[in-house]
């Protein structure tokens, strides 16, 4: 079983940057696949960004399109704890933000007959998640 706790959360200004942190424990050898959801009160848990912790090569982080080049997503293996800095932070970023974990995905590759290794950003491909950390930008 994995326990995340995500901190960092925060209110900040409109322009203005947090870093997100989620450090991870227990059992996570299957888990190699981490995520930030956020969520606003009466709307769907949407993705923001994820990363591939294993050894194979080849899957890059995917990053949500509203928080594409504002956002990036890190690793820090020996701390076993997943970051998210948020630049540019827009009102509309405002959200509680949610660290889960999960297995990497196999799908059909390009070429027929091939597979490849994948980290969906889809909250129903994770099964530990935190408790989430509230951010907050204000006008």
């Amino acid at each position: 079983r994995v326990q995340l706790v995500e901190s960092g959360g925060g209110s900040v200004q409109a322009g203005g940057s947090l870093r997100l942190s989620c450090a991870a424990s227990g059992s996570a050898t299957s888990s190699n696949c981490m995520a930030w959801f956020r969520q606003v009160p009466g709307r769907e848990r949407e993705g923001v960004a994820n990363i591939y912790l294993g050894t194979a090569g080849g899957i890059d982080p995917i990053y949500a399109d509203p928080v594409k080049d504002r956002f990036a997503i890190s690793q820090d293996n020996a701390k076993r704890t997943v970051y998210l800095q948020m630049n540019t932070l827009k009102p509309e970023d405002t959200a509680m933000y949610y660290c889960a974990a999960g297995p990497v995905q196999v799908a059909p590759g390009m070429v027929a007959g091939t597979t490849i290794l994948v980290c969906p950003l889809d909250q129903f491909r994770y099964e530990y998640w935190g408790q989430g950390t509230q951010v907050t930008v204000s006008s």
